[in-house]
């Protein structure tokens, strides 16, 4: 384990750590996405690392209600723009989560770049309302209307191979996942791009809720 990696896990001592692997079920919304390089380099929310080395592929809108996980329910919203040099890998460039302990966990683990907020997740009828709050401010929010007729899902048909940079180490993590989709309707979607990719001119290729799901998060490896 690299060297400062043992540091931020000494400021994690507060904290439950729950050490990789991970087994999370629960459930989520995906929203597809093709972007075009402009947009994503001047909306895509990139750390420096990550300018001038997008490489295209399809970028992902999450929103997830992990039932279970080592460190307890949560929820998650999450944006993917794509993948970027130099190794052609996916990488996470805004994530924002409900508890303290995933975000810990997630920086020590995968080099997730979390941060915690408030999330409510709301469901009447059929209608699922999601909410990501800073305080009195709207973050995020939607409304979600599922279908009728399920089909699997897996990770080797909308694979996530990440790429994450964080205080100095790569992490590079390959999740693996599978479960059942519904094609859903997104309303009312509302973004303040002060605090997260603004993808309300962006048309998504299609959009599914996946209720169950379950998906693994391995240990992570490392560059220096």
């Amino acid at each position: 384990m690299p060297e400062n990696h043992q540091i931020i896990l000494k400021d994690m001592k507060m904290y439950k750590q729950a050490p990789a692997p991970w087994k999370l079920k629960g459930e989520g919304i995906m929203l597809i996405y093709k972007f075009s390089r402009d947009w994503v380099e001047n909306h895509g929310n990139l750390p420096e690392h990550l300018k001038g080395k997008f490489k295209g592929g399809l970028g992902y809108l999450m929103l997830v209600n992990y039932e279970s996980s080592p460190v307890g329910p949560y929820k998650e919203l999450l944006f993917i723009p794509g993948k970027f040099g130099p190794y052609g890998k996916q990488a996470i460039t805004k994530i924002y989560v409900s508890t303290e302990v995933s975000t810990q966990n997630g920086h020590v683990n995968w080099g997730i770049p979390k941060e915690t907020l408030a999330i409510s997740w709301e469901k009447v009828g059929g209608k699922e309302s999601i909410q990501v709050k800073n305080g009195e401010d709207n973050i995020f929010s939607c409304e979600t209307t599922p279908g009728t007729i399920p089909f699997p899902i897996s990770t080797s048909l909308l694979p996530i191979n990440l790429h994450q940079s964080w205080d100095g180490v790569d992490f590079f993590t390959r999740p693996a996942g599978f479960g059942w989709a519904k094609r859903t309707k997104i309303e009312n979607l509302q973004i303040n791009a002060t605090y997260f990719p603004d993808l309300i001119s962006q048309k998504p290729l299609f959009a599914i809720k996946i209720d169950p799901f379950r998906i693994k998060f391995p240990k992570a490896t490392y560059a220096v």
